[in-house]
């Protein structure tokens, strides 16, 4: 389990644009969770290409990424309150 989080300058046009680029990035590897937090189940191999790509699309002057890879132990070390319930990224999803 891997926890991809970004915040991103939305001031201009090009940060709006960013902010877009790499939320599609995200969705494509995860569970959005939080409007910039997604929980990602990755091997060694799509963590490099996920982290890649992100690197590539923000801008480090004003944009930031973190990526924590709580393992797979992860039920243990992460907890939920409220609203948005998760669901089971392990199982296949049926919609």
């Amino acid at each position: 389990m891997v926890l991809i989080t970004y915040d991103v300058n939305t001031q201009t046009l090009e940060g709006r644009t960013r902010l877009r680029r790499i939320a599609k990035v995200c969705v494509n590897y995860g569970q959005r969770v939080q409007n910039s937090v997604f929980e990602c189940m990755l091997d060694a191999m799509q963590l490099k290409m996920v982290e890649s790509q992100l690197i590539k699309l923000i801008n480090p002057q004003v944009d930031s990424v973190r990526i924590y890879e709580l393992g797979n132990a992860y039920q243990r070390k992460v907890r939920h309150y409220g609203a948005k319930p998760s669901f089971d990224v392990t199982e296949p999803l049926i919609i």
